[in-house]
């Protein structure tokens, strides 16, 4: 970014108190998260049978279980990531009552790990999983511990499922309102890290 946009992006920020931030995969990739469509984007991986659009989709994960899995855990959790100084950098500002809220396309719970507290996670997030069958919630450590395998619930023996939105799969209509209804009562509306 030119020094000129960073001025002027400060400036916008000191100026405005209600203050929205969307983003998407960019802001995590200074984390080793990569995003979709760069060179090294996951949507550019070889190493499967499949293509990534595929083997996120909802109807994969149904008839593809156990690979789905593969990908999912290979390609989709990044355990040891940690916040950037984007994530950070936010976090401040909320903690500084100049952000109202955060809504991101990710679903790496950086935000959070950070320390924003109002994050809308449009996509989900990996941190939360729920059993199919029974409805117990689950965290990722849990998850992790199938990593080779398929998660199964230990109350009622279902397949626990990630909370994240596969493709061919809606997104949560509450989400939706309540980002709408943030980014329409903003005083200013930075996006980051996404094409859109």
């Amino acid at each position: 970014m030119k020094s000129e946009n960073i001025k002027n992006l400060k400036q916008l920020i000191e100026k405005n108190n209600s203050i929205v931030f969307f983003g998407g995969a960019g802001v995590s990739t200074e984390s080793n998260i990569p995003d979709f469509r760069s060179t090294d984007g996951i949507y550019n991986e070889t190493k499967y049978k499949y293509p990534p659009e595929v083997m996120l989709s909802h109807s994969f994960y149904n008839s593809n279980t156990q690979e789905f899995y593969q990908f999912y855990f290979d390609k989709m959790i990044y355990q040891n990531a940690q916040p950037n100084n984007a994530h950070k950098a936010l976090a401040k500002l909320e903690n500084d009552k100049k952000l109202s809220a955060v809504i991101t396309q990710n679903i790496d719970g950086l935000h959070q790990k950070a320390g924003s507290i109002n994050v809308i996670e449009l996509h989900g997030s990996v941190e939360r999983n729920i059993c199919t069958k029974c409805g117990l919630m689950y965290d990722l450590k849990y998850m992790l511990k199938y990593s080779h395998t398929i998660p199964i619930c230990e109350n009622c023996g279902g397949v626990i499922k990630p909370d994240v939105v596969l493709y061919e799969e809606p997104l949560n209509q509450n989400t939706i309102n309540r980002s709408i209804e943030y980014i329409k009562s903003a005083d200013l509306l930075i996006v980051g890290g996404t094409s859109l």
